[in-house]
């Protein structure tokens, strides 16, 4: 089966196979805080799994390969959630925006992603894009979790 893409595979099997792939990969570089910030102002706990570091950068490449460039603003607005303010009205927060900016930073360094020119056409301010050979990465990360979601259809 070939010409599979990131957009032909349901995005949580993506991300987990992709979290998984940089973690079995470990050149992903993670930040000495992950074990003790919490991901929003919204939260009131520090994320309970040891690899969530992983899970946002896979869903941090995924979000930035289905469209053309996205800054920390937009993702740190993805990755928001709302806030429960007791007896008040809930509101929607965004995310930390640190959190985002290391993940772009340690895909960037890994070369999934690069800085996108603020001249490029529908690039808007700048951000970042994928970059080619991350476009290839991510396509055989979908083609091998199609596979495995296949054999576990057969079993």
């Amino acid at each position: 089966m070939g010409g599979v893409t990131v957009r032909d595979v349901d995005a949580q099997k993506f991300i987990n196979a992709y979290a998984d792939f940089l973690k079995r990969q470990g050149k992903l570089q993670i930040p000495g805080w992950v074990d003790t910030v919490k991901t929003s102002h919204s939260n009131e706990l520090p994320p309970q799994s040891a690899d969530w570091f992983y899970v946002r950068a896979a869903a941090v490449a995924r979000h930035v390969y289905l469209r053309k460039s996205v800054g920390v603003g937009r993702l740190r607005k993805v990755h928001g959630s709302t806030k429960n303010r007791g007896s008040r009205p809930s509101h929607h927060v965004e995310a930390s925006g640190s959190v985002d900016r290391k993940a772009m930073q340690a895909l960037e360094k890994l070369g999934i992603l690069e800085k996108a020119d603020e001249d490029e056409e529908g690039a808007g301010k700048g951000g970042r894009k994928i970059t080619q050979s991350g476009m290839r990465d991510l396509d055989r990360i979908a083609q091998t979790a199609i596979e495995g979601e296949e054999e576990e259809d057969d079993e």
